[in-house]
């Protein structure tokens, strides 16, 4: 079992930054793959970033690309999500996800342990 806590949402207007943070406990974090999803209410989960267990292979949607940075730091059991210019439409409520595999993967049934998510509200 893998225990995510994800920390650093809030209510920020457009234009400005927030760093999410996804602390890990149980198993060994640095084996796992982390993945950051949204969901915006009435929408599904959507993907957004993921990063693979070395920090090697890393991938965006195309939304937040150019704009939002996944990083982790094993050594913390922590994986990141520097979120800039933020907009209105990146309002949602953030989870970071972990699974175990040979390929980095955007699918969100793919990934095995789930936060419970913090809400990031971006105004006008």
């Amino acid at each position: 079992q893998v225990q995510l806590v994800e920390s650093g949402g809030g209510l920020v207007q457009a234009g400005d930054s927030l760093r999410l943070s996804c602390a890990a406990s149980g198993r060994t974090f640095s084996v796992y793959d982390m993945g950051w999803f949204r969901q915006a209410p009435g929408k599904e989960r959507e993907f957004v970033a993921v990063i693979s267990w070395t920090g090697g292979k890393i991938r965006y949607a195309e939304y937040v690309k150019g704009r939002f940075t996944i990083s982790r730091d094993n050594a913390k059991n922590t994986v990141y999500l520097q979120m800039n210019s933020l907009k209105p439409e990146d309002t949602a409520v953030y989870y970071c996800a972990a699974r175990r595999g040979l390929l980095v993967v955007t699918t969100r049934d793919e990934y095995d342990y789930w936060g419970q998510g913090t809400q990031v509200t971006v105004s006008s």
